[in-house]
């Protein structure tokens, strides 16, 4: 008996320290994605890796009568020259055609795109097309800044509206002469980036430069690269020095890269409150501070109303000379004056405090906006304001 005790005791004791372990690793993939660490690769990019804009300028063919008018000679231009490209040969004062338009075809080249890869593209109609629904994007070039070919582009475009008219009558949703295609252009040309500095160094870039937070990465780099190896140059800038005897082309860049990239760095926020004053919405951190304040806010409602009483006098006696009709304004003013509402902040209160007082009484939206305003001038909001 004192042995099944012992074993059911036992498993007991196992199934307990089985809960325990999971709760706790539970726990820290919680703290982990709540944001208590942020990689470094969501804080900053190596300084070589960026996008490169390209741009061309191409023909949308296949509208049903909405592309460009006989007005647009670029379009005309545009037919006639593809057309001989083909040995069709047809003189410009004979053209007639709605069916085709002029169009800018952009698209973002990313850092480490392939040759083959796709990117998708945009078209915008440059002409009086009236719709690009339907419509098919011939061959286009897409050049960079240094006029040279980087992705060849083509394909069925897709526009997220509509436009259509009769009699007059038009019905059109979002902008029909907009229109995206979804990986429709191939790179022909990749871009060579050198991950490594003349000086042999990685340098990082803040996409939000802030002092606090580039300290911060640089002493996490260097428990990894070594104490000597890496410094913030800047509050945009973080360097990693490889060592004179690094060789670039050694495998062991990458995953150096990665490691350096999953780093977890508790970033420095700056302290601000969002304010947008057509939708009434306020976005401000939970440790947005307010110093000791007391507030009180009330509305005043001033109403005129004006209303006009014709006067038609008569006369009993001769022959009514200068008696007219006259027009009187009676005007009534009405007050309305609302208590105002008084909220008293303890120190070191926050934003979210706030709010959530002005809530309690029943203050709208508008009224949080002023009142956050009035605030910040008083110099009690230690935050940046802005308002959108």
């Amino acid at each position: 008996m004192i042995r099944y005790h012992f074993l059911a005791l036992k498993i007991y004791f196992h199934f307990v320290a089985t809960l325990l372990l999971c709760v706790l690793l539970s726990s820290n993939a919680y703290a982990e994605s709540a944001g208590v660490g942020v990689k470094i690769k969501d804080l900053s990019r190596i300084s070589s890796a960026k996008e490169n804009s390209l741009v061309g300028y191409g023909i949308v063919t296949g509208l049903a009568g909405t592309g460009d008018s006989s007005r647009s000679l670029a379009t005309l231009q545009s037919v006639k020259n593809i057309l001989q490209k083909f040995g069709v040969n047809v003189p410009l004062d004979e053209m007639r055609s709605r069916n085709a338009a002029t169009v800018m075809v952009t698209a973002t080249l990313p850092a480490y795109v392939q040759i083959g890869n796709k990117v998708d593209v945009n078209v915008t109609s440059m002409g009086d097309a009236r719709s690009l629904v339907g419509g098919t994007l011939l061959l286009t070039h897409l050049l960079g800044a240094d006029q040279k070919i980087y992705a060849l582009a083509q394909g069925p475009v897709s526009v997220g509206g509509y436009s259509y008219d009769l009699n007059g009558n038009i019905t059109q949703k979002n902008h029909p002469t907009a229109a995206h295609i979804a990986g429709g252009a191939m790179v022909e040309r990749r871009l060579d980036i050198d991950l490594v500095g003349a000086d042999n160094t990685i340098e990082y870039y803040l996409y939000e430069p802030d002092f606090a937070t580039a300290d911060r990465i640089a002493k996490a780099l260097q428990a990894l690269v070594g104490p000597d190896n890496a410094w913030a140059v800047d509050a945009a800038r973080v360097k990693i020095s490889l060592g004179a005897s690094h060789n670039s082309r050694q495998k062991n860049l990458v995953p150096l890269i990665s490691k350096i990239e999953n780093t977890f760095v508790v970033p420095d926020r700056p302290s601000r409150v969002v304010v947008n004053e057509r939708t009434g919405t306020v976005v401000a951190g939970g440790e947005v501070r307010i110093a000791p304040i007391t507030i009180t806010h009330g509305d005043l409602n001033v109403a005129i109303s004006t209303e006009f009483v014709v006067s038609q006098p008569f006369s009993v006696i001769g022959t009514g000379e200068g008696v007219r009709t006259q027009v009187i304004p009676q005007t009534d003013i009405a007050i309305d004056e609302e208590q105002g509402i008084a909220v008293s902040l303890p120190n070191h209160s926050t934003v979210a405090e706030l709010v959530a007082a002005l809530n309690k009484v029943r203050a709208s939206s508008r009224d949080i906006i002023t009142i956050l305003q009035g605030v910040k001038r008083a110099g009690a909001l230690h935050a940046e304001l802005i308002i959108q």
